[in-house]
């Protein structure tokens, strides 16, 4: 309705508080902001409507509420039928805001072609099929869950079963009941999935369920190659991983079901999108990194966002004059030309001036069968500048110790890579979208040793 009326979508996370909401209504200059009322235990309607007071320039306030009558009440003797308003493909049709992990959040602006073309990109990706059912658990104001599967739900006609609030149970129970042929996940739900299978339940027919899955994707974050091998082994299907950003609509890369996958790896790029490595230099023109060296993964193409949203400085630094996005992650290529992250560059760890990304050696704790969840960081550190330290969460009814993992660290990692300390923790602390939040981790960690 929003697009029809030629008016800009701008999702906003149901976690904000009042004042990050004034915020993204402030920056995005919102005209009319609509809000769900929320429910008791999380009562965002309360928070929406103090912000919306305190933005003087959002002129609309529409609460939603559970009794399904709002929609009826706002519209009010508006007419039964309207004609689109006139837009062209190169007009703003979303803003994304970025997680703001490098200061305030900004709009990514995505056009009415970025989003038609990553929409239409599914059956390429994932196969055509008659009639596919879609489990939608990823929250609809990422462009994960409203690229991927809603919007490439419905151009390909598919069925698309909601899941507020994902659970590991809830999921498998739908996943059996509407005879579910397609799933997406971020990594946290495929671990969450697997745990839960693995307390012994019982209650789900794993063999139904996996009769009626023909494809599971994972993106939003680095899938670890040990979850992929112990899901794929227990439900019986493959997932395919993918790579994007809120800028890139977010699909650039995916591993795809009628060519060989690679686990640990992001594919290959889509149809109308080139990738490249670049050197380091780190100039969209300048030399691509040789086959299995690191360097800056950069992209253009039909997804490529216009910009951010009255930025435009951070616009030139995000995007150069040959219209190659950089992204700030790094990545290799083999030769064959599938992609492989090897860590955000903002994460990477150097210590004693050997560069250590922390994704190589969580991935290798993942193997370790006391560990569950892992997330490695750097710490300051007098002599080396930074030490690696790990964050771990232990596996049900596991005991190793902080001496013992260290140990077993040793043994299985270079001498500079190997982390010094390990902190174990109950629970990770996560986005609404399912990625570790390494910065709280950081932001609360003792000196390295």
């Amino acid at each position: 309705g929003i697009l029809k009326a030629g008016a800009v979508v701008v999702p906003l996370n149901i976690l904000l508080t009042e004042r990050e909401i004034a915020y993204h209504l402030a920056d995005s200059g919102a005209k009319a902001y609509f809000c769900f009322e929320g429910t008791a235990e999380l009562p965002i309607g309360v928070a929406g409507a103090a912000a919306f007071a305190a933005t003087p320039g959002c002129e609309h306030f529409v609460l939603m509420g559970t009794d399904q009558q709002w929609l009826a009440r706002f519209a009010g003797d508006q007419p039964a039928s309207r004609r689109s308003a006139a837009t062209a493909e190169t007009d703003t049709a979303v803003i994304l805001y970025t997680s703001g992990t490098t200061g305030q959040p900004k709009g990514a602006e995505l056009t009415h072609s970025n989003m038609v073309h990553n929409a239409l990109l599914a059956p390429r990706i994932f196969g055509p099929h008659p009639h596919d059912v879609h489990l939608l658990a990823l929250p609809l104001f990422h462009s994960f869950g409203q690229s991927v599967q809603m919007n490439a739900g419905f151009a390909s006609g598919a069925t698309i079963v909601l899941l507020a609030r994902f659970t590991a149970e809830q999921a498998l129970t739908l996943m059996e009941r509407e005879h579910v042929t397609f799933f997406a996940g971020v990594p946290t739900m495929y671990h969450a999935l697997l745990g839960f299978e693995a307390a012994g339940a019982g209650q789900h027919d794993l063999v139904k369920i996996a009769a009626g899955l023909r494809v599971a994707v994972s993106g939003g974050a680095p899938l670890p190659a040990e979850v992929m091998r112990r899901f794929e082994e227990r439900f019986d299907v493959p997932i395919l991983e993918g790579y994007g950003l809120s800028e890139t609509s977010p699909i650039a890369t995916f591993n795809r079901i009628d060519k060989p996958r690679r686990p640990g790896s992001i594919g290959l790029p889509v149809w109308g999108v080139e990738v490249r490595v670049a050197g380091e230099d780190g100039a969209g023109d300048g030399a691509e990194a040789e086959v299995g060296q690191p360097g800056e993964i950069m992209i253009r193409g039909h997804n490529v966002m216009k910009g951010y949203l009255g930025r435009p400085e951070a616009t030139v630094a995000a995007i150069d004059p040959a219209g190659w996005f950089r992204t700030g992650d790094i990545g290799s290529r083999d030769a064959d030309g599938y992609l492989y992250i090897v860590d955000r560059k903002k994460d990477m760890i150097i210590r004693g001036g050997f560069n250590v990304y922390p994704r190589e050696l969580e991935e290798v704790l993942l193997t370790h069968p006391q560990v569950s969840m892992a997330a490695v960081v750097g710490v300051p550190h007098e002599v080396y500048g930074e030490e690696v330290k790990a964050y771990v969460v232990r596996a049900a009814g596991a005991t190793i110790t902080e001496s013992d993992l260290v140990a077993w660290c040793k043994q299985t990692m270079a001498a500079y890579k190997y982390p010094r300390t390990v902190e174990f923790r109950d629970s990770l602390p996560m986005t609404a979208t399912g990625k570790i939040l390494k910065r709280e981790l950081v932001s609360g960690s003792r000196p390295g040793a």
